[in-house]
């Protein structure tokens, strides 16, 4: 009988999740994984993606295959590590580069808001990667800002990392910073009402957006009426396509300064 396909996995440190199709049976998932564990020697574990990443903590649900009974991972990017579990924060190797990026423009001594940071992968090649003043980070998962704060630890960067941990919206802090880096799930707030609040003249945003194909003027107006409710005036520096998330439909990264 021949095997149907599988889908894509995604391999992060020592563990592999795989989306199988709705149709494969627990055998069929158990000898693939089997097989994928044989075939990658850096593998010691394999998990069944069984849910989407879902609400503003991103939270993903999967189920242990076989290899080791472990959800956390050790990972490697950036000349950075990363340890973290995969079913209680969220963790994207997809923008490894973005984050590499980023931190290339980031200039000498400049102040850095990373808002929703989980497990604070930007702020920590930010502060790796160039000679910033100072990363804040600010995530509202509990279980994120643990290992946001182990991480800090296992990179030797803790003396340039700060914590705002919790929702940003109750943040009461009156800092202003010169680049704020917004990766944003897909939620229907824009939260640049908060990061205006943190802005001052001459401030760079980098604001990650979703949209479909052919929609990307639609984020950059939302941007402009967002600014002009706050009496600020932008000039945009950069529209970038920053991955493909699903068939038609992309991650938008809008730089924009604060004028």
């Amino acid at each position: 009988m021949k095997q149907k396909k599988h889908r894509a996995f995604n391999i992060l440190g020592n563990i592999a999740i795989v989306n199988f199709p709705k149709d494969w049976k627990k055998t069929q998932k158990i000898n693939f994984a089997k097989k994928l564990l044989k075939d990658n020697n850096v593998l010691k574990t394999v998990l069944e993606k069984s849910s989407k990443v879902k609400g503003r903590l991103r939270k993903l649900e999967t189920r242990w295959l076989v290899g080791e009974k472990t959800k956390e991972v050790l990972y490697k990017e950036n000349g950075c590590v990363f340890r973290f579990n995969i079913d209680t924060t969220y963790f994207s190797p997809r923008l490894s580069n973005e984050r590499k990026e980023i931190a290339k423009k980031i200039r000498k001594a400049e102040s850095v808001l990373v808002m929703f940071a989980g497990v604070a992968p930007y702020p920590i090649v930010i502060a790796k990667n160039s000679k910033v003043g100072k990363v804040v980070s600010n995530e509202i998962n509990r279980k994120a800002n643990k290992y946001a704060k182990l991480n800090t630890e296992l990179n030797k960067v803790k003396n340039k990392i700060e914590f705002w941990d919790g929702n940003i919206k109750r943040i009461k802090k009156r800092e202003k910073f010169d680049v704020i880096v917004m990766p944003r799930p897909q939620l229907k707030d824009s939260f640049l009402k908060e990061a205006f609040r943190f802005s001052k003249t001459g401030t760079r945003i980098f604001y990650y957006d979703f949209c479909e194909v052919g929609k990307e003027k639609e984020v950059v107006e939302k941007i402009k009426n967002e600014a002009k409710k706050a009496r600020k005036k932008i000039r945009v520096l950069k529209i970038k396509r920053a991955g493909e998330i699903a068939p038609y439909k992309i991650r938008l990264r809008v730089d924009f300064k604060i004028i």
